[in-house]
């Protein structure tokens, strides 16, 4: 096979691996939401979870896109780039969105945390070079 072609099957495989997380994430985070919002129907605190699903979903997205990069040479460093991502995101969620959104703080925060943990967790069967 040419390099040409193994560099599209790469290219393909990587395509296909980041679809099938994209849709697991999302059933992990909006199912989660949609459990969160069964179990403590409070409009307040149903609109926090919702509002860091949708968050949780575009930040974990974000973190798998840079560590596509790195998992041919140190996926490690690319999964540790994406955790930090996570982080700054989670700190600013905290001192601006909470504020901006006026959102009920110990829900948003909780479900945000907890649905970027759970989605990092299985993004680890997806980073493979």
């Amino acid at each position: 096979m040419t390099d040409a072609v193994q560099g599209d099957g790469v290219v393909v495989r990587r395509l296909k691996r980041g679809a099938i997380f994209a849709a697991i994430t999302a059933v992990i985070v909006f199912g989660g939401a949609w459990i969160a919002t069964l179990i403590w129907p409070d409009a307040e605190v149903a609109r926090a979870v919702w509002t860091s699903a949708g968050i949780a979903f575009v930040v974990q997205m974000l973190s798998f896109a840079v560590a596509q990069p790195f998992l041919a040479k140190n996926p490690i460093a690319g999964w540790g780039l994406g955790s930090v991502l996570r982080l700054f995101a989670l700190l600013l969620y905290a001192v601006i969105g909470l504020q901006m959104f006026g959102l009920a703080p110990t829900a948003a925060l909780l479900s945000l945390a907890c649905f970027l943990f759970v989605s990092m967790l299985v993004e680890t069967f997806f980073l493979k070079p």
